[in-house]
């Protein structure tokens, strides 16, 4: 299941976004990569110890927390300090399936990835190329949305971004470990919930409102791992 989300960000946050990361701690990004990734990533990233960084890492995480189709479609169970890269013409990300086990920083702690998100910070005019191409059986999905956008898709896929060949392509990114690990599962209880939220808008008194939402929680108590 792949979910884009509409204005995580305002247009006041995104401004600040790009002003404190512009004299950030940047990094070689491949300081988060694995073996086999860190031989087709050529990016930049601000280090995970940059107060910049994670000043706006909590103002994100905060806003993803009032973000109900993020709650909807994550059932986050934890969410992995929220990072940011950059790519200058000639950099790009090969084809990669992300590491499924991540140490969090400064901590003894662990997380599974079970999504992987991508928050968009510039605008698509600012530069060609940076396509994010998320491979879903068959089909090859090429996102680059407006800033202050998001995508979320499952980490178990393959993916890749294009070369920027013009401009910069800025973006911060995360992984969410789910309540639900089973990604059908957490798409049959996304697409229920949005059933029933509009069921609930045309009729809330409507008791069969009541009973889908009950059969949602006894699928969640079932499925979920807390």
């Amino acid at each position: 299941m792949i979910v884009q989300i509409k204005s995580v960000l305002s247009p006041a946050q995104l401004d600040l976004c790009v002003k404190r990361i512009a004299s950030a701690d940047w990094r070689d990004g491949r300081i988060t990569a694995g073996p086999q990734s860190a031989r087709v990533k050529t990016n930049e990233q601000v280090a995970a110890s940059c107060p910049h960084g994670r000043e706006l890492g909590q103002m994100i995480l905060a806003e993803l927390e009032r973000t109900p189709l993020f709650l909807s479609a994550a059932l986050p169970r934890h969410v992995f300090p929220i990072l940011f890269n950059r790519y200058a013409p000639g950099m790009a990300f090969g084809p990669h399936i992300d590491n499924a086990i991540r140490p969090i920083p400064g901590t003894p702690h662990r997380i599974r990835t079970d999504l992987s998100a991508t928050l968009f910070l510039a605008d698509p005019d600012d530069y060609d190329g940076g396509e994010l191409v998320i491979q879903d059986g068959d089909a090859a999905h090429r996102v680059k949305l407006p800033a202050g956008d998001m995508v979320l898709y499952p980490a178990s896929t393959l993916h890749h971004v294009t070369a920027v060949t013009r401009g910069v392509r800025l973006a911060a990114f995360f992984w969410v470990q789910s309540l639900v690990r089973d990604n059908e599962a957490r798409a049959i209880l996304h697409d229920m919930d949005n059933a029933i939220r509009e069921l609930g808008a045309r009729d809330a008194d409507d008791p069969a409102v009541l009973r889908l939402t009950g059969c949602y929680h006894n699928l969640v108590r079932r499925w979920a791992e807390v």
